[in-house]
């Protein structure tokens, strides 16, 4: 007997979000499921290929991964926002790269990165001088600082957990990257804290850090998702989606978002 059956829009009835993560990360699909675990969010993942410990030749060598790595998410409904999730991948790399690189396979998407939303984020918060955590060796934490102030953004502190193994990021305690923050976010020279890293666990402690430090608090993981909300043109739910000021204020503006 052939069942008559009916068809509707599937899970993606609102949009739908393709997320390129890399191999080594522990942790950015826990904290992203707190956030698009929506009705009518589709989040799919794909994972590309990466070396063990950071540094800009691992980085740079995702480059030629990254077209593989994007044709593997789905295609048979055009995907709204496809995110390529390495904040110092992007930086290497190059965010113009990795858009081009994604668009080839998703053409209709919009794409960003974890650099690409720092950056959205710091114009939509009106924030221009930032301190800055990393957890990354000296070199890859240079190139990152270089593109944030080419982009207009001052960095008057800087800290670092100095280490390029991934495992061992993913395993820094949440307590220790909230003192970080805290120390950082404490000098009256900056705006905001940026703390950099998809592997960087931060979710649950940013509220208790922007209370301490009476200022907005921007990770990797967390402008990331809320970038790919904005570009799809979705907001989240008021009620506990989405850590920290930012997902607490208005709207992307038309400006902030080319």
């Amino acid at each position: 007997m052939k069942l008559p059956f009916t068809l509707d829009k599937g899970i993606a009835a609102k949009a739908a979000f393709g997320v390129i993560i890399l191999q080594a990360d522990e942790t950015l699909e826990a904290e992203f499921r707190t956030v698009f675990d929506q009705p009518g969010w589709a989040l799919y993942h794909s994972r590309i290929p990466s070396a063990l410990e950071v540094t800009p030749e691992t980085l740079q060598a995702m480059e030629a991964a990254l077209p593989h790595s994007a044709s593997l998410l789905p295609g048979a409904t055009p995907l709204d926002v496809v995110a390529y999730a390495c904040t110092s991948g992007a930086t290497v790399i190059g965010t113009g790269k990795i858009a081009a690189l994604i668009r080839g396979q998703h053409p209709e998407a919009a794409t960003t990165d974890p650099i690409t939303a720092t950056i959205a984020a710091c114009a939509h918060l009106g924030v221009k001088n930032i301190g800055f955590v990393t957890p990354y060796i000296a070199e890859v934490s240079d190139a990152m600082r270089a593109l944030l102030e080419a982009n207009g953004l001052s960095i008057p502190v800087f800290a670092s957990f100095e280490q390029s193994e991934e495992a061992v990021v993913a395993r820094i305690s949440t307590q220790s990257v909230c003192d970080a923050i805290c120390a950082v976010g404490k000098s009256d020279k900056v705006d905001a804290v940026f703390a950099s890293c998809t592997n960087l666990r931060s979710f649950e402690i940013l509220d208790q850090a922007e209370a301490s430090i009476g200022k907005p608090v921007i990770t990797s993981n967390q402008a990331l998702a809320w970038h790919m909300l904005q570009l799809a043109g979705q907001t989240a739910p008021r009620d506990g989606c989405g850590p920290g000021r930012l997902f607490r204020s208005q709207s992307i503006s038309d400006e902030e978002m080319l």
